[in-house]
């Protein structure tokens, strides 16, 4: 800019210079003529240029730059390094905002920014999908409008940003939000909201399980502690009364040790990945002492009987799965009335193969299935107290599953039975090719 307004001066002295040179040659009016014609010569030079840099910043093109020489040169040179540089900044900015943008729409959270009336400004996919927003409809529009909670409202209106809130999705369904609004700038807000279902979930199973274990073992105590108290509040002993009760105080204590030993060996299912020591497992062996298992179980109220169509073996943890198929036994026994039917089976469907244990019980309603390997779920919690069931049989059927890629069906019909069936997937099954096994039999009783 300096050197701009040196070059102009020196013009101007140059033109004073020559006009004063002239004033004793030629008279005042020329001299003076001269250098007004020399300032109209240069004005007109400067509208000229300031029309066609007037014209270029309307359309700043850089190869469209008007070409000069002199001051004229150097402005237009200065314009077109500062647009260079507010062109750089420009796309920093853009692309600052492109990531900011980009960051905003991959994340976990959703993200919802509102002005101080509380409209949209902006919104991620994850808050699309957690309240049901639609980023290009709905910018402009009260959040509070969309989000129709009244807890929401109120802690966007009185400012209640201290503690997360937690919502059910304005979708609907089971979906559970942890929402966090957070000021800023401008009375503007910035709510970000977490999908927690999964963690509410664990959470409401935990008090679920603290309060069905404190329930479980409360009954039994309480019959022992009951006894003993009567027991030494005597003051002589009846053995006729004493008599009575240890079997029942045994009954029980029986029943606490069978509740314990589920709850130990779910724990050690639910803290372990996949079995630590897999190796083959014969299958037709587990199936035929289970089915002598459940004749001695039965005691001869029910009709048994063992299928075995296939000689295959998997590859798993003998332990786990004779436990599972144990308690698919033991429960198709003690919830089959005495005539009833129970059927052990072991066979080849495709590349599967399938355990399945069915029987002709007092089935189960379709609203109970899904929920069947809940830990203390049961659909007959009387019944299943007397039958002597801890509730945990099938959370364990699940974790053996599960811990054996496998998969578990059920079937039931209220008033006609039942149908466990625990399918194997071709990756664990081993062919029985090679081996010498025991012909493919049916054993009844």
């Amino acid at each position: 800019m300096t050197k701009i307004w040196s070059q102009l001066a020196v013009r101007l002295a140059a033109a004073a210079v020559v006009g004063l040179l002239l004033w004793p040659v030629s008279g005042a009016p020329a001299a003076m003529g001269f250098f007004a014609a020399i300032l109209l010569l240069m004005l007109l030079h400067h509208v000229r240029h300031l029309v066609r840099l007037s014209r270029w910043l309307a359309d700043p093109r850089p190869e469209a730059l008007p070409a000069s020489s002199g001051v004229w040169e150097d402005v237009f040179a200065a314009f077109y390094h500062l647009l260079r540089r507010q062109r750089r900044s420009e796309s920093r900015l853009t692309a600052t905002l492109q990531d900011f943008r980009r960051a905003g729409m991959a994340m976990p959270d959703g993200l919802v920014i509102v002005d101080g009336t509380n409209q949209i400004e902006w919104c991620n996919p994850k808050a699309e999908l957690h309240f049901g927003l639609d980023a290009q409809r709905d910018v402009g529009q009260l959040v509070t409008y969309l989000v129709r909670q009244p807890q929401f409202a109120d802690a966007l209106d009185t400012q209640g940003y201290a503690e997360p809130l937690t919502l059910r999705s304005a979708r609907g369904g089971d979906l559970i939000l942890s929402v966090l609004i957070v000021p800023y700038e401008a009375n503007r807000k910035l709510i970000i909201s977490r999908d927690v279902t999964d963690r509410e979930r664990v959470e409401t199973m935990r008090r679920d399980f603290v309060a069905n274990v404190s329930h479980e073992l409360r009954t039994p105590l309480t019959v022992i502690g009951g006894f003993l108290e009567t027991i030494a509040d005597m003051e002589t002993p009846n053995p006729e009364l004493i008599r009575r009760s240890v079997p029942l105080m045994s009954d029980q204590a029986k029943r606490m040790q069978n509740l314990v030993a589920d709850l130990l060996t779910l724990s050690r299912l639910e803290s372990a990945g996949n079995p630590a020591r897999e190796e083959p497992v014969n299958v037709p062996d587990i199936a035929r002492a289970l089915y002598h298992d459940a004749l001695a179980l039965s005691a001869g109220r029910h009709k048994v009987t063992l299928v075995l169509e296939s000689a295959a073996w998997v590859n798993g943890a003998e332990d786990e799965l004779r436990s599972a198929f144990g308690n698919l036994v033991s429960n198709a026994i003690r919830y089959t009335p005495a005539g009833g039917e129970v059927q052990l089976s072991w066979q080849d469907v495709g590349d599967e193969a399938v355990f399945a244990v069915r029987d002709t019980g007092i089935g189960i309603a379709p609203q109970h299935v899904p929920r069947l390997t809940e830990r203390f779920y049961r659909v007959d919690r009387g019944r299943s107290r007397e039958t002597g069931g801890t509730g945990l049989g099938l959370a364990i059927v699940k974790h053996v599953v599960n811990r054996h890629a496998a998969r578990l069906d059920v079937t039931s019909e209220p008033g006609r039975g039942s149908s466990f069936s625990v399918v194997f997937p071709a990756t664990r099954v081993i062919a029985a090719r090679g081996r010498s096994d025991a012909p493919v039999r049916s054993l009844r009783a």
